[in-house]
Parts: C-alpha cells; sequence; structure tokens
C-alpha cells in the first residue's frame, strides 16, 4: 500500500523496489503464456512503462500484483493483436488465426482460473450447487431432489456465485 502512495507520488526509489519485485514474475508469466523470450520482455517492459505513466490511475484499495499482472496482460494481448495486424497486413494471413485464437484462449484461460480462484472461498454448498449446474449441466430439480433442498435453495445459491463473480470482475477491470 506505502509503495502504491509512494509510486503516485512520483516516487522513483519506490518505482525501482516494485521493478525489483515483479520484473521476473511477470516476466515468467507472460514467457509460460505466449512461450517466447522477446515477447515476455518487451511485454513486462512496456508495462512497466505503463505503470509510471499511469501511476496516478493506479488504486490503492486492490492490490499491486493483481493491477500488474492485469496490466501486464492487457499488454500482452494488444501485442499479439498487433502481431496479427502486422501479419495480416504484410499478406501473413496464415499467421493471423493462430494469433488471435491465441489472444482468445489466454483471455479464457485467465478468466477461467480468476473465477475457479474466487469460487474457491465461497461456502461448500453453495460452491457444489453451481459447479453441478454448470459443470455437469445439472437442472435446479435434479440438483434439489439430490440434495435434499429446494429448487428456489438452487436458484438464491446459484444468483449469489454469479452477483459474487460479477462484483469481483467489476473491481477487477475498472
Amino acid at each position: 500500500m506505502q509503495l502504491v502512495k509512494d509510486l503516485k507520488q512520483g516516487d522513483l526509489k519506490a518505482f525501482d523496489a516494485i521493478y525489483m519485485e515483479y520484473h521476473q514474475r511477470l516476466y515468467f508469466f507472460i514467457k509460460k503464456k505466449t512461450q517466447s523470450d522477446f515477447l515476455a520482455e518487451e511485454v513486462v517492459q512496456l508495462t512497466f512503462i505503463k505503470l509510471w505513466n499511469g501511476k496516478d490511475t493506479l488504486k490503492s484499495h486492490i492490490d499491486l500484483s493483481l493491477q500488474l499482472f492485469h496490466m501486464a496482460r492487457q499488454v500482452m494481448i494488444d501485442e499479439l493483436r498487433k502481431e496479427a495486424a502486422r501479419n495480416k497486413y504484410e499478406g501473413e494471413s496464415a499467421h493471423t488465426p493462430f494469433s488471435d485464437n491465441l489472444t482468445h484462449i489466454i483471455e479464457a484461460k485467465d478468466l477461467m482460473r480468476i473465477f475457479d480462484e474466487e469460487l474457491s472461498e465461497m461456502p461448500a454448498t453453495r460452491k457444489l450447487i453451481f459447479n453441478l449446474s454448470r459443470d455437469k449441466g445439472m437442472s435446479h430439480k435434479e440438483i434439489s431432489e439430490m440434495m435434499g433442498v429446494s429448487t428456489k435453495t438452487v436458484e438464491n445459491h446459484i444468483a449469489k456465485v454469479l452477483s459474487q463473480l460479477k462484483q469481483y470482475m467489476y473491481s477487477i477491470f475498472l
């Protein structure tokens, strides 16, 4: 929290401390997603430039690592899109579907990981009901019969999960 406050005031020592703490973690995060040393290094550098230039917009109530990894993910997606557009412009359309597909895969995997993390912190019954509904494709009636609860209870649990996930996503991406 203090690092964010210091950074927002333009403190270069705070920026250096953040850089030292997160550079390697961001690098390996991007490298794992892209399998490219060059792209990982490029994205990390652009992320830290974006951090410095946007330091005034950082949110003190949101963990710095979440904000940094979100920035890095966005920079990575932007770079992949630029590469896809460049390939299309240069006539290398064979690479464009791969780049677009990779972008969608990365976005979907990240979103699912975030959902899974948030879901894992919910009460066991709520988690079970949601998983039976979404993963197993069971109807509300089937779940209520299996668990010995009313259909309305099943609906309420699912609504609470969806509401909580929506609020969590809103806090991260806005």
